[in-house]
């Protein structure tokens, strides 16, 4: 595996799904990017790299050793994009808070949560209806009621005591985004496509993202052969803005699966966001007609266990630009990154456990490859704390 810190040297245009362009028309930032964002930079340096004709490689005349062809892609993975920051001369990966917390807002700008309370699987009680599919509900249970957070990043410390079981509550497992980056407004002009000239009155505004200093991403690759970028930079994001790249000495933080698997359940979380044939039912769900109060079946990478309750936000929906066929890569629906699933009942060693974490949440290598080696579907487990 090769962990790369790629480090922004100007703002970056990250642009979600939503069109813009059109006279006062917004185009709104999206963070964390997909990591389809860093596979496209990486893929074009190493194809750049190898000195091989871009246009014969976008039609599949040509393939690279380990890039493959666009239609059928190599051994190239990206295994894990997060945001990342240098502290020390460290890189500090940063996560996503899971859907199973709950951030209650603070007074003070930029001050820590409040308060964190975890959210934990009850059947409904006896007389309450629900279209629910899984016997269990995520309940967050609270004397007083408060204003749910947002704009919070999970520290690697942080991170591990989630994954341990714990709730990161103290002040050091949190960052705000505003100790990160900040947002800088940028005013485009619409073009006319026949003399590349502007248009009259064809305004529109763009969300542009200044990193602070030694804020910036971490991603992780396999399979590269030793062909991703050691240093230098790529064109990372809309417009291709300079982001330095450099070989990070950082490790990220996991949950201990031999005590998973001698508890027999655990937390599945998604570290990239999940695209799946089921909607929000990860891949190895089963959902039969004796899904429901027993949960729904999973088997995947040797992996058995009962899906018995979810934490699932609002659909995300994914699509990119396609530099191949030039043009929109079809939208996608995906469970956001940070989607929790509760199993029990597992049936797996500590092998399976960790082939389900390194293959992801895909059947098989063959299985929409083109999203796969992007780096979606991927997960971690973490213990499951019965309260």
């Amino acid at each position: 595996m090769t962990t790369l810190f790629l480090e922004p040297l100007d703002v970056l245009f990250l642009r979600g799904n939503k069109l813009f362009g059109d006279p006062g028309s917004y185009g709104e930032a999206l963070l964390p990017p997909w990591p389809s964002v860093a596979a496209g930079a990486l893929r074009s340096r190493m194809l750049a790299d190898a000195g091989i004709d871009l246009k014969a490689f976008a039609e599949g005349e040509i393939s690279h050793p380990v890039l493959g062809t666009p239609k059928n892609p190599g051994s190239f993975t990206v295994t894990a994009f997060h945001l990342a920051r240098r502290v020390e001369g460290n890189i500090e990966p940063l996560f996503v808070p899971p859907a199973d917390l709950n951030l209650e807002a603070p007074k003070e700008k930029d001050a820590p949560p409040k308060q964190v309370r975890a959210l934990n699987p009850h059947p409904a009680p006896q007389g309450i209806l629900t279209s629910f599919s899984l016997p269990s509900l995520p309940i967050l249970a609270q004397k007083n009621r408060g204003k749910p957070a947002s704009g919070y990043w999970l520290t690697a410390a942080g991170w591990a005591h989630y994954l341990a079981g714990g709730v990161p509550d103290q002040k050091e497992h949190w960052v705000t985004s505003g100790k990160l980056w900040q947002s800088d407004e940028r005013i485009g002009i619409g073009l006319n496509a026949a003399t590349r000239s502007a248009k009259e009155g064809d305004l529109f505004s763009v969300q542009a993202v200044a990193f602070l200093r030694d804020v910036g991403f971490l991603a992780a690759t396999e399979g590269d052969g030793g062909k991703a970028p050691q240093d230098g930079s790529l064109r990372l994001g809309g417009d291709g803005r300079a982001t330095a790249v450099a070989v990070a000495d950082a490790t990220f933080p996991e949950a201990n699966v031999v005590d998973i698997a001698r508890a027999r359940r655990c937390r599945l979380i998604l570290s990239t966001p999940g695209i799946f044939e089921a909607g929000w039912l990860p891949t190895g769900a089963i959902q039969d007609d004796n899904s429901g109060n027993n949960g729904v079946a999973f088997n995947l990478h040797g992996v058995r266990a009962r899906l018995t309750a979810a934490a699932v936000p609002r659909f995300a929906t994914v699509s990119g630009w396609d530099l191949a066929k030039w043009q929109p890569k079809p939208a996608q629906r995906a469970a956001p990154t940070g989607s929790v699933y509760w199993l029990e009942d597992i049936e797996a060693d500590e092998a399976a456990l960790k082939r389900l974490i390194a293959e992801g949440l895909w059947e098989t290598r063959d299985q929409n490859p083109a999203r796969r080696v992007e780096g979606f579907n991927r997960c971690v487990v973490a213990a499951w704390n019965r309260q």
